[in-house]
């Protein structure tokens, strides 16, 4: 009777992370051996309020990762592992968790899930090298935007063109006009 109640809490643990890995845009598994209680909570901090990152029995992870259809992390579910389970922006997430690592050599991404598909670590850190979903809106903005201004620099090209050249007919017709003026 004592084993039913556990075995309801694991089922319960593995639904609930399953749920996670399937409504989760990314997923980074790390090492957290060594870091302090306060280091974690720092980290869980820096990570924002669109990621989560807990602490989770392999072999429960292991479990929900298959039932999320998801292959190729049996090998990462070694040691204390942690999950880092993002919502939000995937590049922001994966360049707070390189920022802390830097500082805390402690903490190891050891790779994780990206579009329902396995990464490495050095996929992470790929994706921790690229700039951030409002810079990378940004700069298509400022590139839309040149693109037209030269649209309306060429649709203008004619228009001013026909300007100048009626401009110098009459300069010219007027120049023609005033020594037969003069003459006269």
């Amino acid at each position: 009777m004592a084993d039913k109640p556990v075995r309801a809490d694991k089922a319960t643990a593995v639904a609930e992370l399953t749920e996670q890995f399937r409504n989760s845009g990314a997923t980074v598994l790390t090492e957290y051996r060594g870091l302090t209680v306060s280091q974690l909570t720092q980290l869980r901090r820096s990570l924002g309020k669109e990621v989560t990152y807990s602490v989770a029995k392999n072999t429960l992870a292991k479990r929900a990762a298959s039932e999320a259809g998801i292959d190729g992390l049996e090998q990462l579910f070694s040691g204390p592992t942690a999950l880092t389970f993002v919502s939000g922006d995937v590049v922001e997430a994966a360049k707070s968790l390189r920022e802390f690592a830097k500082a805390n050599p402690l903490l190891v991404i050891k790779g994780g899930v990206f579009e329902g598909k396995a990464i490495t670590a050095a996929e992470v850190n790929r994706l921790a090298d690229l700039e951030s979903r409002e810079v990378l809106l940004a700069k298509l903005a400022g590139g839309m935007k040149a693109n037209l201004a030269k649209a309306a620099a060429l649709f203008q090209a004619p228009l001013s063109k026909t300007v100048r050249t009626v401009a110098a007919l009459q300069d010219k017709r007027e120049q023609e006009g005033a020594p037969a003026a003069d003459a006269a």
